[in-house]
């Protein structure tokens, strides 16, 4: 695969910086692309901003597995379609609430004819057995309403609210790695400074007491076009 003369000019930015402070990685990220040579033309969409950090667990056994949901502090700079799996008066709470679908069945047989347009899905205890049959298709794509994550509550308003403010859910992969979006490149280096740094206080309290050794053994922020720049874990 044909490397672009932009990738290698970010990649050669980045080869000697070795793990940087949060505040100094963030920053940067946001100036790789300030410096391109000539004729080199800059991204042109507002990119995803993400961390990923190597954890020392072992997923393979439950009691090592890390996952939860945070609502970051700057919100990720992008509105998340939630859907609600309820029904009676909780429909009316989501509808309110700022839920872009909510429902039953319905819904529930239009994900089964293939349809995924959403973000998010959250659900009421009672819709459990309508829902726990699409656990084949949601569980894959990290849809699946789970009460450890808080998506499944019979408090739906303070759910749907959480969702559209920018909380994000992320769980650790079978590699021991997790990856989350902390925001966008168009945010400003304070704001992402601190969104990965509630990210990464919540994966610390986390820490599974089975997990053995080094917990947190490498931390790397990126964004959707941009090279890796390593985060210092001490």
């Amino acid at each position: 695969m044909k490397i672009s003369k932009r990738q290698k000019a970010l990649k050669a930015a980045v080869e000697n910086l070795g793990a940087l402070p949060v505040a100094d990685a963030v920053s940067k990220l946001k100036k790789l692309e300030s410096n391109l040579p000539k004729g080199v033309k800059p991204s042109r969409f507002d990119q995803s901003v993400g961390l990923a950090v190597r954890l020392g667990v072992d997923p393979k056994h439950a009691d090592q597995i890390v996952r939860g949901s945070i609502v970051l502090p700057n919100g990720i700079g992008k509105s998340q379609r939630v859907l609600v799996f309820c029904k009676d008066q909780n429909i009316i709470k989501a509808n309110e609430a700022g839920a872009d679908f909510a429902g039953g069945k319905e819904l529930a047989d239009k994900i089964k004819e293939g349809w995924m347009d959403f973000d998010v899905a959250i659900a009421t205890p009672d819709m459990m057995g309508v829902v726990g049959p699409l656990g084949k298709l949601l569980g894959p794509r990290g849809l699946m309403p789970s009460p450890k994550a808080g998506t499944v509550t019979q408090d739906v308003t303070t759910a749907v609210k959480e969702y559209k403010a920018g909380k994000v859910e992320f769980r650790v992969d079978d590699g021991g790695n997790i990856h989350c979006v902390v925001g966008k490149m168009s945010f400003s280096e304070e704001k992402l400074t601190e969104n990965i740094q509630a990210l990464l206080q919540m994966i610390m309290q986390l820490k599974p007491q089975a997990a053995k050794g080094q917990y947190v053994r490498s931390i790397t922020v990126t964004a959707t076009q941009m090279p890796g720049i390593q985060i210092s874990a001490a």
